[in-house]
């Protein structure tokens, strides 16, 4: 059995862990995902804690004993070890910087708007605010309006189909892994509908198999989750 590149550890169905899957499947290398990883058990010990001192997941462990957590870190890490390096991460200067502007992208503008909501209704871990949850989707709208301008401007009357240049970056990856997080409980049919080439681009994404193994089939909502009228 081929020794796996790295280990991963993490609680299931964590999109960052799908992230970071796909990124090693673009790169050609093996990622185990930890089978007796247990969420907030493992991750208590000390043996975790003196390798991953925050205790947080996704967190990464190589063959060679190198550590690693945070999500964008692990994927720009996989990407930079792999044979696509160069197409993953950009070969020019200007194009590394733009790849890496659409990765914060993800986490600042989409990930870092879509969790909170998350916290509030679905996982019920924070107190509902009425406030933020209105602050957060207008936040959400406003990045995928600027997604949508970029992305229609494809040329020849398309869209395009990928952030930078013609083919498959960290950039899709990270943007597209977002977008498939908000896609599951908050960024519904009515908020698709103003940004036809975000979702014409989400689906296409998704398609791409290394994506489609990682992800799986692409679930999108119809309606986002809003508070109980009870609330």
């Amino acid at each position: 059995m081929t020794t796996p590149f790295a280990t991963i550890y993490s609680y299931p169905d964590n999109f960052r862990v799908k992230r970071a899957k796909a990124t090693s499947l673009l790169s050609n290398l093996t990622l185990l995902e930890s089978p007796s990883y247990t969420h907030n058990t493992t991750n208590r010990t000390p043996e975790f804690l003196s390798k991953f001192p925050l205790g947080k997941v996704p967190a990464l462990e190589t063959s060679t004993g190198f550590t690693l957590t945070e999500g964008f870190s692990i994927c720009r890490f996989l990407a930079d070890s792999g044979s696509r390096a160069a197409q993953l991460l950009g070969g020019d200067v200007e194009t590394r910087a733009r790849i890496d502007e659409w990765c914060v992208f993800a986490e600042m503008e989409v990930v870092g708007n879509v969790m909170p909501v998350l916290g509030m209704l679905v996982l019920k871990v924070t107190p509902w605010n009425e406030w933020r949850y209105g602050f957060c989707v207008g936040n959400l709208e406003r990045a995928l309006g600027v997604l949508e301008g970029v992305l229609s401007k494809g040329g020849e009357g398309g869209n395009k189909r990928f952030l930078v240049g013609e083919e498959i970056t960290l950039a899709d990856v990270m943007v597209g892994g977002a977008l498939v997080r908000a896609g599951n409980f908050l960024m519904d049919k009515e908020m698709r509908r103003g940004v036809p080439a975000v979702e014409g681009y989400l689906r296409g994404l998704m398609e791409v198999p290394e994506m489609k193994e990682a992800f799986g089939e692409l679930v999108l909502v119809e309606e986002r989750v809003r508070v109980p009228e009870s609330e």
